[in-house]
């Protein structure tokens, strides 16, 4: 089970090998360190580790929370290998091979940047967030007001496009004003959001909360990574972004008739 691991430690000599032995004493195999912020003499950094499959992490964060000025930000499970940020240019690569295909490409790479569960391009009116509260169905559009007991319905942001692990019934907190930032829903969901500037679309990149497994929020630096890769890509997809829909909703099924009984 690949696990990513976020640490925040003090920004000294030393610190750093006291970390990674710890964890290699716990069980877990180091593939990748990634340091996200050094200020004030303390760093926070990355670990995408290997654990074994079906063993707990308590171990794990015990040894962690043991030492001495260490303080653990998150412990989440990692969608594929982990990748270096030089994979940001080819992403925008494969944009610019097939613009049309543009917008999916990014909402489906994205999450895997990231150690996200899923990603979702939404179309949001500016005034959405002052229009009440709902659930939402996010493949169908349709509002389910058992979900937040909201008193008051606002439309639903249409989702123009989904990855595969996108959930059927999503719960958004608000998103606006529309610009780059990282916010937690309700459920303990942790959310990166960055509008694309036109057409009110904004992309939703989302880390799923767990009992056991205590997500960490998005960082600034990733806020500002996904940010930077949404401004790249609509600048290549261009216009087309203005014509970017939501798909229509699926009809519902019939069931089949009922055989004539007998005279």
């Amino acid at each position: 089970m690949l696990l990513r691991v976020r640490v925040a430690l003090p920004d000294r000599p030393g610190s750093l090998g006291q970390v990674a032995r710890t964890l290699g004493v716990a069980g877990a195999d180091i593939v990748q360190v990634v340091v996200l912020e050094r200020l004030g003499g303390r760093a926070i950094d990355d670990f995408t580790v290997v654990w074994p499959g079906g063993a707990g992490v308590e171990r794990l964060r015990a040894g962690l929370g043991a030492m001495p000025g260490v303080r653990v930000d998150g412990i989440w499970r990692a969608i594929g290998a982990p990748v270096a940020g030089a994979f940001d240019a080819e992403l925008l690569t494969q944009v610019a091979a097939n613009p049309n295909e543009g917008l999916a490409t990014l909402v489906d790479t994205v999450p895997a940047l990231l150690a996200a569960d899923w990603a979702m391009a939404l179309q949001v009116p500016a005034d959405w967030a002052a229009r009440g509260s709902v659930g939402i169905d996010a493949r169908h559009g349709a509002d389910d007001m058992a979900v937040l007991g909201a008193v008051r319905k606002r439309p639903t942001p249409p989702v123009v496009y989904a990855s595969w692990r996108a959930p059927e019934q999503l719960q958004l907190p608000e998103v606006t004003p529309l610009r780059a930032r990282a916010i937690t829903g309700a459920d303990g969901t942790r959310y990166a959001l960055a509008p694309f500037g036109r057409a009110g679309l904004v992309l939703v990149v989302a880390r799923t909360a767990d009992a056991e497994l205590p997500v960490a929020a998005f960082h600034a630096t990733e806020v500002d990574r996904v940010a930077q890769l949404v401004r790249a890509a609509a600048a290549i997809v261009g216009d087309r972004l203005d014509a970017a829909k939501a798909p229509a909703p699926r009809e519902p099924e019939r069931s089949a008739e009922a055989p004539a009984s007998a005279l």
